[in-house]
């Protein structure tokens, strides 16, 4: 079987509704508790599951794409259109 290079990258727009208070743009306190947990277990030199790797990957890429909306949402606050 041969394997064909494939371009699978795909433009999707989303509208939202964005709210007025920002700070909604972050991670919930027990679930940004549970992120900085594993990162110090991991930063004390405490080798992480697999699993519990997986999830901080997770939740960092999360918080992640939680700061862009923030920030999306406040150049569009003050005017500054894309």
């Amino acid at each position: 079987m041969v394997k064909e290079d494939v371009d699978m990258s795909q433009r999707v727009l989303v509208e939202l509704e964005m709210p007025e208070d920002l700070e909604q743009f972050a991670l919930p306190p027990g679930v940004n508790q549970r992120l900085h947990y594993l990162l110090d277990k991991q930063d004390q030199g405490e080798e992480l599951t697999d699993d519990e790797q997986a999830e901080a990957e997770g939740l960092v890429d999360f918080a992640e794409l939680l700061s862009l909306l923030r920030l999306r949402a406040q150049r569009i606050s003050q005017g500054d259109h894309p």
